[in-house]
């Protein structure tokens, strides 16, 4: 009974359990048609990644564009302004001796004694030093003995030449002996002229043991003692250095506005700050009558008399010149200024924005400004506080607010 009404219930579950309708058959895709859709799918992805990748790629320009341009440093520039010229031209000036020269030995030994130092005013063909010469009067005393010693050949020679001579009157001796005895009387000759020649190449030799001055001046350099090798020649040691101190030449750059109103003969006077308002009276001497295409100055020498010798060699003073030009000077801020090892220097933006370190030659200092003498123009742009690490030919940007700027 158990088992019929199993039966009954699991076949009435069945005829109550949910119909499964089967798909509808679809006819197969033509193969030409999914070929097609494919291809539409792959230019699809390759199309999406190219539009990624210049994306990509334009970014990536984009930003190193913009790193370069952060990297490049951006500087403020003014142009050198132009202020009205002076009645008289004042330049920085370098007083120089008239006449300076190194005296060397002239032989080789000992330095004996010496009798002038520094600051010593000599006069010409005074004696400065002693040189003790062994080497070259043991050489002497040996030329003078082989003098001798030929001399004495040449009297044997003279004499049986003539001998020979008398002989051969009576025809005791032949042509050919007296010939040759007739010359080795000329060949002692000779070989006394060559020894008489070495003697007094020698004495003039040990002539230059003594040291003199060449002409009257200064001593300004003592560089022996007693006791020192001395070799002969500018290879040696020098011993000391004379310098002619009166007049005194005065060497000054002229820039080259200026250039046109200096003249040969032209008063000028030399000012020193370590004495103040004394004027020392001078005049244009020589021009080098051209233009330093580094710094556009004219190289110009006053020559300055110092009889006195209130004027030092190698002093710093200035020069002061009444020269007129229609010319304006140049002047530009302190702040401007680079001090390096290669001496002051500009730093000047180029067309092509990259920086070029000009050398210049300053003039007077105003406190905020300062005159510059040669080295820039009005159209120059010129860096202001620049930095350190500048280099030439760096490449900078300029701020666009300082490009027309000036300095007061």
């Amino acid at each position: 009974m158990q088992k019929e009404l199993e039966a009954k219930q699991t076949v009435e579950e069945l005829h109550h359990a949910p119909q499964v309708t089967p798909p509808p058959e679809l006819p197969p895709a033509a193969p030409r048609k999914v070929l097609i859709i494919v291809l539409l799918v792959v230019v699809l992805l390759v199309v999406s990644g190219a539009a990624s990748m210049f994306s990509r790629s334009r970014a990536g320009r984009a930003l190193a564009k913009e790193t370069e341009l952060d990297s490049v440093p951006t500087v403020s520039v003014v142009h050198p302004t132009a202020e009205e010229p002076d009645e008289e031209l004042v330049l920085p000036a370098s007083l120089q001796a008239f006449e300076e020269s190194p005296i060397y030995a002239r032989t080789n030994g000992y330095l004996l004694r010496w009798y002038k130092d520094i600051g010593s005013h000599v006069n010409k063909g005074e004696l400065l030093a002693d040189i003790d010469t062994p080497e070259v009067d043991q050489e002497l005393s040996q030329a003078r003995a082989t003098r001798q010693q030929i001399a004495a050949q040449r009297d044997l020679a003279k004499i049986s030449a003539d001998r020979w001579q008398n002989l051969r009157k009576t025809d005791s001796v032949s042509q050919q002996e007296a010939d040759t005895q007739s010359s080795s009387y000329q060949q002692a000759l000779a070989n006394l002229a060559a020894a008489d020649a070495n003697v007094r190449r020698l004495e003039q030799l040990e002539s230059f043991k003594r040291v003199y001055a060449p002409f009257s001046g200064l001593l300004v350099k003592r560089n022996v003692d007693p006791g020192a090798l001395i070799n002969a020649g500018s290879g040696g040691v020098e011993l000391f250095i004379l310098a002619k101190v009166d007049p005194l030449r005065v060497f000054t750059n002229v820039p080259q506005a200026y250039s046109p109103a200096i003249k040969n003969g032209m008063p000028a006077y030399i000012t020193l700050q370590e004495i103040p308002g004394q004027k020392f009276r001078g005049t244009v001497a020589r021009t080098a009558d051209a233009i330093d295409p580094t710094t556009r100055t004219l190289l110009t020498e006053v020559d300055v008399p110092n009889k006195d010798g209130r004027l030092l060699r190698g002093s710093f003073g200035e020069v002061h010149f009444s020269a007129k030009s229609n010319a304006k000077k140049v002047t530009v801020p302190v702040n401007a200024m680079l001090f390096r090892q290669e001496g002051a220097q500009l730093a000047v933006v180029g067309a092509d924005n990259k920086v070029q370190l000009r050398p210049i030659t300053i003039g007077r200092d105003y406190g905020t400004t300062l005159e510059i003498l040669g080295g820039v123009g009005l159209e120059d742009r010129i860096i202001i506080n620049p930095a350190d690490s500048l280099e030439n030919g760096q490449r900078v940007n300029v701020a666009v607010d300082s490009q027309e700027g000036k300095h007061s």
